[in-house]
């Protein structure tokens, strides 16, 4: 009998262990291929450095690629919650990818962490924490910068995708604020190789500035095209072509470009009274000595602020349940939305039941192109 009694204690510990040695499983899902690729590389770089542990649990990554394809993200994001039992979904850095991923994470519960600015309906965010920067909070950082160049027209050039008309809408609301108006609207497709037609017409319309929504390496080419029809006034590029392909791939004729971006583009321009300058320095500092120096980018930043959101949650769900359970998945989103104000690299989150965006209007900064570098604007 006491044998018998040994022998289930002894299971029932070795039980115990090993939920306790469970592994944090987070499944990732980035645009390596296609055109967003200039995206999900450099977050793909990040993680490549990210600790082996958080919260005192190994993590264990999983990465795959969804080719800029919405259909390769769902299915990346089903093999997550189905085969791989993930604790956290992570992605894309495409944003039509990323909204289709969302469904997978309402349907499955599990918390997705999108490196995106994805517009979801009410209710349709409920698993779903954005590590960008709205939209709304980048349009907000533009538009000011605007008001004080003395722009009053734009022309707008954008993706047809969901990101170009978030960015559309954005900024139409933003700038009817400040008595900014659009003038001209022309759209092209991720693939596209030319926008002369569009250019046309933008030039034609002889705003004061125009508004170029792309992302990546592939934001130069609209910008060249634009350039290429004669037009000499101010260009803006949004959050999304905030890496140094823009001046690698546009040279010289980029130059000048205003950009809005997150503040862990330039940190070392930041104040020292910035919340966010320690970590966007190490961040800045660490992806530099392993990738080489100013190769850093407001994506590669998203993916060093997920080990920092999930240092600060995953202790306070684990009090709750292990990971690799449902129970953990419904702590570690209860955490996420109470865990309160978060310094990250990219700004101050503070993500709750109702707003899982989480960043406040003056979190944006403009930068300009100088000599192929960022300059932060004042």
């Amino acid at each position: 009998m006491k044998l018998a009694k040994s022998l289930v204690a002894a299971a029932a510990t070795l039980a115990v262990s090993g939920t306790a040695l469970a592994d944090l499983t987070i499944g990732v899902s980035l645009p390596l291929t296609g055109p967003a690729s200039g995206l999900g590389i450099p977050m793909n770089n990040q993680i490549k450095l990210w600790p082996t542990t958080i919260g005192g649990e190994k993590v264990r990554v999983i990465v795959l690629d969804d080719a800029t394809d919405p259909t390769n993200g769902v299915k990346n994001a089903r093999r997550f919650v189905t085969e791989d039992k993930v604790d956290v979904i992570v992605g894309s850095a495409a944003t039509p990818v990323g909204i289709a991923m969302a469904d997978v994470a309402l349907e499955s519960k599990t918390v997705q962490l999108a490196a995106t600015p994805i517009g979801l309906p009410p209710g349709k965010d409920a698993w779903s924490f954005r590590l960008p920067q709205s939209n709304d909070v980048m349009a907000f950082a533009m538009v000011n910068h605007m008001k004080k160049m003395g722009v009053k027209t734009v022309g707008f050039l954008g993706y047809t995708d969901a990101y170009g008309e978030q960015w559309l809408k954005a900024f139409t609301s933003e700038g009817e604020k400040a008595g900014i108006k659009i003038v001209a609207t022309e759209r092209f497709a991720r693939a596209d190789t030319s926008v002369t037609a569009q250019a046309l017409k933008l030039v034609a319309a002889n705003p004061d500035a125009m508004l170029v929504v792309a992302s990546g390496s592939g934001a130069a080419m609209p910008q060249l095209g634009i350039i290429d029809r004669g037009f000499k006034g101010k260009i803006y590029q949004t959050h999304a072509a905030a890496t140094k392909d823009l001046p690698r791939v546009g040279g010289k004729a980029v130059e000048g470009t205003y950009i809005v971006s997150g503040p862990v583009i330039a940190p070392e321009q930041l104040p020292e009274s910035h919340p966010s300058k320690k970590l966007a320095m190490d961040y800045m500092v660490k992806y530099g000595n392993a990738y080489g120096k100013d190769t850093h980018n407001q994506f590669g930043g998203h993916a060093y602020d997920v080990p920092v959101v999930l240092e600060k949650a995953v202790p306070i769900a684990l009090k709750k349940a292990k990971p690799g359970t449902p129970e953990f998945r419904a702590a570690l989103k209860d955490a996420l939305e109470t865990m309160g104000r978060t310094v990250v690299a990219h700004g101050t989150l503070n993500w709750t039941k109702d707003d899982h965006w989480g960043y406040t209007m003056d979190t944006g900064v403009v930068v300009k192109v100088v000599n192929g570098d960022f300059q932060i604007e004042q």
